[in-house]
């Protein structure tokens, strides 16, 4: 298949293995080998059987156009190289074979480019799958929702300048035609302390950047927009741009974004106020005063106050005291705290970063009512969450980020390690177990609830008794943790918190801030304080009703983590996971930079050596006998269209009737497994062609009916132009329009005086008469712009001398033909006018050049082609040298014969002709031929030196034969059976439908077969291959000549 590759040609060398499940070795160096070599020269992914490797270039790779969707689309994994849309396409099939759901499972550490695969996936799907207007609206939400999360949801971190702050799930749904009609995205995780907070060169989310790029000089003035060193919520950091990446340009697209989705203009504007407004409100700063906190400059509590619509001193309060519940001798009162400095700059960042959480939910939830449909019923899911992380200082963020790639790091050893080991041990599969890391232990050690109590129930425990903000919660929880697991062999301390052994390395977690942002509580006083706002979609993200009676504890954000963490899972387990598995292979974010030992570590956690040995050891496909015999029943005639018998048995007999080795399967008690992938798209491959075969007998009935319908009405349209005005030829009055009788395809001589890609309408080969009425051969080809006249001569200089040339004689630009004058007989000269001299031309297929003709013509000049009809006719002669141009005469009288015969004199030339048929003559529609044409009827000679033979046009003759025919002895052959105990067909019934075939320019001399008859050997025809113009070179009775091909049947 090496002819196929787009940038992979054949003589570019062989780089590593493709799918890593051939590597000679299985260690982890010859893994991280083979993976540098392919990135080395440009190729980005690599295969563990079905399980994709991606490893980050760090640059806009070439193969991502619209010429590899065609070329991966429908095409079985081996016939291209490694590709994220093989795997998007054979999702997509799955998806519509199985009609079950699918997820693809993209994991890796921050910044190996899992954002970038999962765009790539939605862009391969929006590509390929159909659909009316309202799915090309739900396509574009879905290619839109991209700019609007990434813009409010990603942010540069030191080890991703892109880097996905918050988990997504994206379902893309389907119809059960496949077509994308509805959606549904599941966040998880926002990172909000980002919001307040960051290290340094590291971003905030884009979207605080863009907009003080982006917005328009009016916007800057409504909403008060500074540069970015002016806000504490930005300067942090000390970084405000990123290389590569145009702020202003993102804010376009994000507003364009929120236009498509469908986010009402009132809306947009209050999301940008929300925005500005919290960065207002970071630059406000507190002093302490007698142990209090006060607002340090009052006048900057003005903005964000109007921006949020609430008012200012009520704003000013709500910063610095805070209401509280006071239960003394069993009556409950409420007092004001006043807060202290510390106290106060905690509120206003709780207040920030609870209204940007918010709004990202709201985003999130304008996106899924945009693509929401009433009824499920496929699904392809998308999971992209942000990967495992390690920095320096590792928080309660990194905690819950680390936990959730636990969990589908278990999920991927489950359905890839366990699942297929375990299903081998219960269908009785012979099996020798492989050892693996399993990494339920790790994931109970962070989520168990009892027996140990697992980090995060200590942790909830902790938060329950805390109440007020300090170090001392964090100190307790350190303690706490060292007696519930402190034995446990993947939990250590160490004098700032706690080492948890995860699988992809050691991590080393800061205790500091774990409860205050576990706890994650918005206090009442604020959420009143929002629902007060005089913007209603302001007071629309703040539901709460805060008059209920609050009973038991509020939940925590690792509860909530675990929660969505599960329900996650249980999600990917209810469809059919897809891997891709990312690598980054630098931390330096430049191309061509491979840190060995950092792709050595990835290939270690990711369990690729083990994912490998599993997959050598194993069977590639399992199905259950059932599904099995649905697909692959139209191999064979026994199991078409059902299998009476045991299933097993059905299943054994396909395999036998396609050859395949024992070896390559085992029967399982209830499934079938099969061991390689090829053996499996040998089956694909085989089933294809039997749909084929068949689709094709159908494509031949149905073009043979339009064909005959089309072109019985060219031919009664051509014979309109003639009607009433000229006599028609008995012979021609009937015949098919075949247009190319010089086989243009492949004559490159020809097609050197065309433009590249002209269409050819008619090509043939015409006689010529010049000044003394001489005849000469002459090409006339006529494409929808212009008329070629092409002949031949002799070179008679160079290295060439005397060899025989093409030369194009004259072109014509069919807008400078004046006019066309033909005689009113039968015979076959037209002459075409045009301004500087005109052609005097003879053609066997006059009426149908001149259709084509007046065709062009109109479409060229919105005019009529004047044609004139008369018995003696005048053209101009082309000026040579001294001489005049000129001009002749042509004079037409009736003779005895149907063959022309012409008697040149002076400035005349005259032709007689035999009658023909009337001018009122139409061309006849008749029925189909019987039996290949009624074979058998007596054959009248023709005149003109032909046999005539009924003739059945068939487009499909023409087009190019089918690539890679199937061998005649790969299937076995459906009927076969009926055929051999079947009766005798009836005489009258012809199943013979060799006539229908391709004629092949190389074939065998044709001589009539003994079933034809002695009565007909005499009567047709012998021929020899057929020229690539579409004539025949034949001998009857004792003659030999050219039979053109629309004139002969092949029999």
């Amino acid at each position: 298949q090496g002819s196929k590759y787009h940038w992979q040609s054949q003589n570019v060398k062989q780089s590593g293995v493709d799918d890593m499940v051939l590597l000679s070795k299985i260690t982890e160096d010859a893994i991280v080998e083979n993976l540098k070599k392919r990135y080395m020269d440009d190729y980005i992914f690599t295969y563990i059987g079905p399980v994709l490797i991606s490893v980050n270039p760090f640059k806009q790779m070439p193969y991502f156009t619209d010429r590899e969707i065609e070329l991966y689309q429908g095409a079985a994994q081996y016939e291209n190289p490694p590709h994220i849309y093989a795997l998007t396409d054979n999702m997509y099939r799955n998806m519509m074979i199985d009609s079950e759901n699918q997820c693809v499972i993209i994991s890796g550490e921050s910044g190996a480019g899992k954002t970038v695969a999962a765009k790539y996936i939605m862009g391969y799907i929006s590509k390929v799958s159909g659909g009316g207007a309202k799915v090309q609206h739900v396509k574009e939400i879905i290619l839109q929702s991209n700019p609007l999360l990434e813009a409010f949801g990603n942010a540069k971190t030191v080890r991703n300048n892109n880097s996905s702050r918050f988990g997504k799930y994206f379902e893309i749904q389907f119809s059960r035609g496949g077509e994308p009609d509805g959606g549904k995205i599941s966040n998880f995780l926002l990172e909000k302390s980002r919001v307040v907070s960051q290290n340094e060169n590291e971003r905030n989310f884009h979207i605080f950047y863009q907009l003080i790029d982006g917005c328009t000089p009016q916007q800057k003035e409504e909403l008060g927009i500074m540069t970015p060193d002016y806000y504490y919520y930005l300067n942090q950091s000390g970084t405000y741009k990123v290389d590569g990446t145009n702020d202003s340009k993102d804010f376009q697209e994000t507003m364009e974004a929120m236009q498509v989705i469908g986010i009402p203009e009132i809306f947009q504007k209050q999301v940008l106020q929300i925005v500005a407004g919290i960065l207002h409100l970071g630059a406000v700063s507190f002093i302490e005063a007698g142990n209090y906190a006060q607002v340090e400059s009052t006048d900057l509590l003005a903005f964000p106050a109007y921006l949020l619509g609430i008012d200012q001193n009520r704003l000013q309060e709500k910063l610095t005291s805070r209401k509280m519940d006071s239960k003394w001798g069993g009556k409950s009162e409420t007092i004001d705290v006043t807060l202290n400095r510390e106290q106060a700059n905690y509120t206003r960042d709780a207040l920030s970063k609870a209204l940007y959480a918010r709004l990202f939910d709201y985003l999130v939830e304008a996106i899924n009512k945009a693509m929401q449909k009433p009824i499920e019923e496929l699904s392809v899911g998308v999971l992209d969450i942000y990967g495992f992380e390690i920095f320096q200082r590792n928080g309660f963020e990194q905690f819950c980020i680390n936990f959730v790639n636990e969990k589908l790091q278990q999920i991927f050893i489950e359905l890839t390690l366990k699942a297929e080991q375990e299903e081998y041990v219960q269908e009785g599969i012979k099996w020798t177990p492989i050892e693996y890391f399993n990494n339920k232990i790790v994931c109970d050690l962070i989520e168990n609830k009892l027996n140990p109590p697992g980090i995060m129930s200590v942790l909830d425990d902790v938060c329950a008794t805390m109440h007020a903000k300090g170090d001392g919660a964090d100190m307790t929880l350190l303690q706490k943790l060292q007696a519930a697991v402190g034995t446990h062999e993947h939990f250590n301390n160490w004098n700032s918190g706690f080492v948890i052994h995860h699988y992809a390395g050691k991590v080393s977690y800061d205790i500091s801030g774990f409860c205050e942002r576990n706890r994650d509580v918005l206090f009442p006083d604020l959420i009143e304080l929002m629902q007060s706002s005089q913007f209603d979609f302001i007071r629309s993200l703040f539901p709460e009703n805060l008059n209920t009676d609050k009973k038991g504890r509020p939940t925590t954000a690792s509860s909530k983590i675990k929660r969505q963490a599960n329900e996650l899972v249980s999600t990917l387990m209810k469809c059919t996971p897809h891997y891709i598995r990312c690598i980054k292979p630098n931390e330096t974010k430049r191309p061509k930079d491979w840190e060995e030992s950092r792709a050595k570590h990835q290939v270690e956690y990711l369990g690729l050596r083990e994912n490998i040995r599993v997959r050598r050891a194993g069977y590639a496909y399992r199905r259950i006998f059932q599904k099995f015999l649905q697909r692959y029943a139209i191999l064979t005639a026994e199991t078409w269209p059902n299998w009476r018998g045991a299933e097993q048995q059905g299943v054994l007999h396909l395999l036998r009737s396609v050859n395949m080795d024992t070896d390559q399967y085992q029967m399982g008690r209830t499934k079938v497994f099969i061991k390689n992938p090829e053996s499996l798209f040998l089956l694909e491959e085989m089933r294809e062609r039997k749909f084929d075969t068949f689709a094709r007998t159908i494509q031949k009935a149905w073009r043979k009916f339009i064909a005959r319908r089309k072109y019985e009405q060219m031919r009664e349209e051509a014979s309109d132009i003639l009607y009433n005005f000229k006599e028609r030829r008995r012979n021609s009055i009937n015949r098919n329009f075949v247009g190319d009788y010089l086989g243009m395809e492949e004559r490159p001589e020809l097609r050197q005086f065309m433009a590249k890609r002209e269409r050819v309408d008619f090509a043939d080969s015409v006689n010529k008469f010049d000044r003394r009425f001489k005849s000469i051969k002459r090409d006339l080809i006529l494409t929808p712009k212009s008329i070629y006249l092409i002949g031949r001569e002799k070179i008679k200089k160079g290295p060439e001398k005397g060899q025989i040339k093409e030369v194009l004689k004259r072109k014509l630009d069919i807008g400078s033909v004046r006019s066309v004058s033909l005689s009113t007989m039968q015979d076959d000269f037209f002459i075409l006018h045009e301004n500087e001299y005109d052609s005097l031309l003879e053609s066997t297929f006059k009426t149908e050049f001149l259709s084509l003709l007046c065709k062009r013509y109109e479409e060229q000049t919105r005019n009529k082609l004047s044609l004139s009809f008369s018995d003696r006719l005048e053209f101009r002669v082309k000026k040579e040298g001294w001489g005049g141009g000129g001009t002749r005469v042509v004079v037409f009288q009736r003779g005895q014969t149907d063959l022309a015969f012409i008697k040149p004199g002076g400035k005349t030339l005259t032709i007689s002709i035999g009658d023909g048929l009337p001018k009122t003559s139409k061309p006849t529609r008749k029925g189909m031929p019987q039996s290949h044409g009624g074979r058998n009827q007596p054959r009248q000679r023709e005149p003109c030196g032909y046999i005539f033979i009924p003739f059945i046009f068939l487009e499909m003759t023409y087009s190019t034969p089918m690539r890679n025919p199937p061998p005649s002895n790969a299937l076995p052959k459906l009927g076969s059976q009926k055929n051999r105990r079947g009766s005798r067909q009836a005489p009258n019934q012809s199943t013979n439908l060799d006539f229908l075939n391709v004629p092949d320019q190389a074939e065998k001399e044709h001589r009539p077969t003994a079933s034809t008859g002695p009565s007909l050997q005499s009567a047709l025809p012998v021929f020899w291959p057929r020229y690539p113009s579409g004539w025949w070179r034949g001998r009857i009775r004792g003659k030999e000549g050219l039979f053109p091909g629309n004139y002969v049947e092949k029999i």
